[in-house]
């Protein structure tokens, strides 16, 4: 991934630029009905990273990111939400080969042909690009609506057990339009309006659980839900954003996916399974 993006070895190998930020969260009425899960079900502080994928041009079409650490020690979860419903391979071994062809030759550049090949023969890559195409999303990260890619098992106070798939929505917020940032640096005027709009007032986003149906397929997280837009969702409480913190606090301690405190379980999708190892790696080479 850092050699795709050439990107200095202590970097995030994705999601590289970011704002790390302080808020809480307050469950709803209806967050037991899913998941017995204190990190969803008590009140408690957050700390959170909105984030942009390293790219060329403007930040219409990168992928952007939104992390949040719930609860307290003994009963924390931390999620990591992106801006498309999809990710761009189903398996590890898709993935690196997704990412081997997009290496720059000594041009700089990556070779078309071997992409447009390797897309050919594995045209689920294609589902974040072309979903990120079709829904840019608006000029602030305060505007954007976050995905959870994965299923996870989720179980209430019943013992009942479901898949859960999370989303987050933006309350109560307009977005700046796109012209207005023409003069800026692409990640740069996201970070600006998003302390500016933290200065102003309060940011907030409902935490929604999206209901699985018999045959969705859980261990593929190249595609949708059937039907996945317009299905029952609840909402599992509010996460309201109240300042900005150093960047340092949301590198300690390690933010790791694999995080879950009792009555959210782990995915059982390949891709899952990797990034609880590439999140740890990650991080101690950054230091």
């Amino acid at each position: 991934m850092k050699r795709v993006a050439g990107l200095p070895p202590k970097a995030r190998a994705s999601f590289t630029r970011g704002r790390c930020v302080r808020g809480t969260y307050a469950p709803s009425d209806q967050a037991k009905e899913i998941t017995k899960s204190c990190s969803f079900t008590k009140p408690s502080r957050v700390l959170a990273r909105f984030s942009v994928e390293r790219g060329p041009g403007t930040t219409d079409l990168l992928l952007r990111g939104f992390s949040f650490r719930l609860g307290s020690d003994g009963q924390r979860s931390e999620i990591f939400t992106q801006s498309a419903p999809v990710h761009f391979a189903r398996t590890l071994d898709q993935m690196l080969a997704f990412l081997r062809a997009r290496i720059p030759g000594p041009d700089g550049k990556p070779d078309v042909e071997k992409v447009e090949a390797f897309s050919a023969a594995n045209p689920e890559t294609l589902h974040q690009a072309n979903y990120i195409a079709a829904h840019p999303p608006p000029a602030s990260f305060a505007c954007t609506t976050y995905w959870g890619v994965h299923a996870f098992p989720a179980t209430n106070s019943k013992g009942e057990t479901r898949f859960i798939k999370f989303k987050v929505t933006p309350v109560g917020e307009q977005a700046t339009q796109p012209e207005a940032a023409a003069g800026a640096k692409p990640a740069e005027f996201l970070h600006d309006d998003l302390e500016s709009r933290i200065a102003a007032r309060d940011m907030r986003f409902s935490v929604m659980a999206l209901l699985d149906r018999p045959g969705d397929p859980v261990m593929d997280v190249t595609i949708r839900w059937p039907d996945e837009a317009g299905r029952e969702a609840v909402r599992l409480g509010t996460i309201v954003i109240t300042g900005v913190e150093a960047n340092d606090a949301c590198d300690e301690p390690v933010f790791n996916p694999a995080t879950l405190a009792e009555g959210i379980g782990h995915p059982s999708d390949e891709m899952f399974a990797a990034r609880r190892a590439a999140y740890a790696i990650s991080q101690t080479r950054r230091r």
